[in-house]
């Protein structure tokens, strides 16, 4: 019985290879058939994404000057941190922060009754010392006609002269007292340096202050300039004087024409870059200290550069390439190592002339070889060139 049911089941075995090996003879022509077809048309219109539509621009050479752009910070010009000259008690604030205030404008007042008080006893003083020279020189006059008659002796007449120069000089004396004291009551009035606006107050009312103490911060905003840090590459390219447009993160449509006010010949041992000085006027106060800003500083002489569009850059594998349009529709890429740019445009170094035609819309999935189907694509001309 086992020997009979093993039979049966060689024989399902052996059927079942021979419809196999059918199956696999009848396929055979159907994929030769598809091959072929794959391969005339491989030779007729090149790979499978066959007439791609792109868009392409020429590559062009310009003359240029490049343009650094770096980021900064608005600073004020002028700023102090305003003292008192005179010793006493805050009377009055008159100038809060956020004020605006010119030149000369009252910022506090400290009160004036100690110093006036001071002020009418050395007009006493003063008063008194000035009949007592008048007294003196009336007497040194006396004496000194009798002396000539032989009535006083020499030693009357020195006396009387010492005692009028000593008035003379107590009188003096307390002049300059008074002078010293017309001056502190006229300090008791806190006085602007500049025209500014209040930064800070570091005083309340009623405080006592000394001299030199500091009273409140004044900021000048008529004038600013922004700090920028300046790579040690670009030091020989900026002078002072030279043009700078320089844009707001916080205000978007503003752009403002500055100078380059200097470049401190100082490189940060760190970092390795100068710190330049831009001067922007500000009579509007439409800027603010601290505010961060875009600077566009044009450097070094013009030179001839190749241009293409920076949708022509696509990166593979790590390297930066454009697609060239050349005979017969077909594509190739180059590889290029981008530069400086500006608005739609970049700067290429590669095996790339100008005139070349670009591919700018569709090359992000092409491939060397690719035939495709292109329309000219127009790009606004540049006129400078940026670092960013």
């Amino acid at each position: 019985m086992s020997t009979m049911v093993h039979q049966q089941r060689l024989s399902q075995q052996q059927r079942l290879s021979r419809q196999q090996r059918l199956s696999q003879q009848q396929s055979w022509p159907r994929q030769g058939h598809c091959f072929l077809l794959w391969a005339v048309l491989w030779s007729v219109t090149g790979p499978v994404f066959a007439q791609m539509p792109v868009r392409y621009t020429s590559s062009i050479e310009h003359q240029v000057r490049q343009t650094l752009r770096l980021t900064g910070t608005v600073e004020a010009r002028h700023i102090a941190v305003v003292a008192t000259e005179v010793a006493g008690i805050v009377d009055q604030v008159m100038a809060p922060e956020g004020a605006n205030v010119r030149r000369g404008a009252a910022l506090v007042r400290l009160r004036r009754e100690p110093i006036e008080l001071r002020q009418q006893a050395a007009l006493g003083q003063l008063a008194e010392a000035e009949a007592r020279l008048k007294s003196a020189e009336l007497k040194l006059e006396r004496t000194r006609e009798l002396r000539a008659s032989e009535v006083v002796s020499t030693q009357q007449v020195d006396d009387a002269t010492y005692d009028t120069e000593a008035w003379q000089g107590r009188v003096a004396q307390l002049r300059a007292a008074l002078a010293t004291l017309e001056r502190d009551l006229d300090n008791t009035t806190v006085r602007a340096s500049f025209s500014g606006v209040i930064g800070r107050e570091h005083i309340q009312v009623g405080e006592w202050l000394d001299i030199g103490d500091p009273v409140v911060e004044l900021i000048s905003l008529d004038s600013l300039e922004v700090r920028l840090e300046v790579p040690e590459r670009h030091f020989g390219g900026l002078t002072p004087g030279a043009e700078a447009q320089v844009s707001f993160e916080a205000l978007p449509a503003l752009e403002i024409a500055g100078t380059v006010r200097t470049v401190v010949p100082r490189a940060d041992p760190q970092s390795r870059t100068f710190p330049a000085l831009i001067s922007l006027p500000n009579k509007e106060r439409r800027l603010g200290v601290g505010m961060l800003a875009q600077v566009d500083l044009t450097i070094g002489p013009e030179e001839p550069l190749i241009l293409v569009p920076k949708d022509a850059v696509v990166t593979r594998d790590g390297q930066s390439v454009v697609f060239v349009l050349g005979d017969s529709a077909i594509v190739h890429s180059v590889e290029v190592e981008p530069g400086l740019g500006v608005g739609q445009w970049i700067a290429v170094r590669g095996k790339i002339s100008a005139g070349r035609l670009v591919i700018t819309r569709g090359n992000e999935v092409l491939q060397d070889g690719y035939n495709v189907a292109g329309q000219e694509l127009d790009y606004p001309a540049p006129e400078a060139l940026n670092e960013r």
